[in-house]
C-alpha cells in the first residue's frame, strides 16, 4: 500500500516493481544465467547504476519481494498483544497470513508467482540467496525474542527462533509442493492450516514425547542388507 507516502517514496516503489517485473520476465524467457544486469537495465529503460541503487545484487532482482518480508517474523513478536506470549503471537500472525493467501507464506496460486518460485528452485544462485534471507529473518527473530525474555531465558532465544522458523519454512514448502503440482490455494489451505496448528502445538509443548513408542512396543529393526 502506498497511501500516505510522499511522491518520491511512491516513485521509488514503482521503480522497484518495474525492475522486478522486467527482470523476472527476461529470466523466465531466456534463463537467469543468460541475462545480464545491463540487459535488465536496458529493458527497464534505466541505467545499470540505477539498478544497483535499488538492488544490491542480481539475485535481488528476483528476490526483492522476499527481502521486503525479512522482518515479518520479528515484527509479529514485537507487536504482540498485552499478555500474549511470543510463540502465540508468531502463530497468530502466520495463520493470518495463510488465511490471507499471502505469497510470503507460500499460499499464492497466482501463475506468475508460481513461475517465479520454479525459477528460484531451478537456479542455485537464487536458492543460496533465498536461504540467506531465511537466516537473516531468523536472526532478527532471535534478537526480538531475546529482548522479550528475562534472565537465562534470553540465551534460549536462538533455539526458539530456530524452532518457530522451521515451522514457517516447513508449511511454506508444503504449500508450494502442492501448488506447483497444480492444486489451488483453496484446496491447499485446509491442509496447511492443520499442519501449522499441529506443528505450533508441538513447539509449544516443547516436543515432549514426540517420536516415543507406545508402552510395550518394540523399536522397528532396520532390515539387514541382502547378500547378493
Amino acid at each position: 500500500m502506498t497511501e500516505g507516502l510522499s511522491l518520491r517514496e511512491r516513485k521509488k516503489i514503482q521503480t522497484r516493481r518495474t525492475l522486478w517485473k522486467t527482470a523476472v520476465e527476461l529470466f523466465l524467457e531466456r534463463g537467469y544465467d543468460q541475462v545480464s544486469v545491463a540487459e535488465v537495465a536496458l529493458a527497464a529503460e534505466v541505467s545499470k547504476m540505477t539498478v544497483f541503487n535499488y538492488m544490491s545484487s542480481k539475485e535481488d532482482l528476483v528476490l526483492g519481494p522476499m527481502q521486503e518480508h525479512i522482518g515479518d517474523a520479528a515484527r509479529s513478536v514485537r507487536d504482540r498483544r498485552p499478555g500474549e506470549s511470543a510463540v502465540a503471537a508468531f502463530r497468530r500472525a502466520f495463520v493470518a497470513a495463510l488465511n490471507a493467501r499471502d505469497a510470503s507464506v507460500g499460499m499464492s496460486d497466482d501463475p506468475y508467482v508460481l513461475q517465479v518460485r520454479r525459477l528460484i528452485q531451478e537456479t542455485p544462485a537464487l536458492l543460496v540467496r533465498a536461504h540467506e534471507y531465511v537466516r537473516h529473518a531468523q536472526m532478527l527473530l532471535a534478537e526480538e525474542l531475546a529482548a522479550a525474555a528475562e534472565g537465562p531465558d534470553a540465551e534460549l532465544a536462538p533455539v526458539v527462533a530456530a524452532q518457530l522458523m522451521s515451522v514457517r519454512y516447513a508449511v511454506h514448502e508444503y504449500n508450494h509442493r502442492r501448488l506447483l503440482a497444480g492444486e489451488s490455494a483453496e484446496e491447499v489451505l485446509p491442509g496447511a492450516l492443520d499442519l501449522a496448528e499441529r506443528a505450533f502445538t508441538l513447539v509449544e509443548r516443547g516436543l515432549g514425547d514426540f517420536g516415543s513408542l507406545p508402552a510395550g512396543a518394540e523399536k522397528p529393526r532396520a532390515e539387514a542388507p541382502r547378500a547378493e
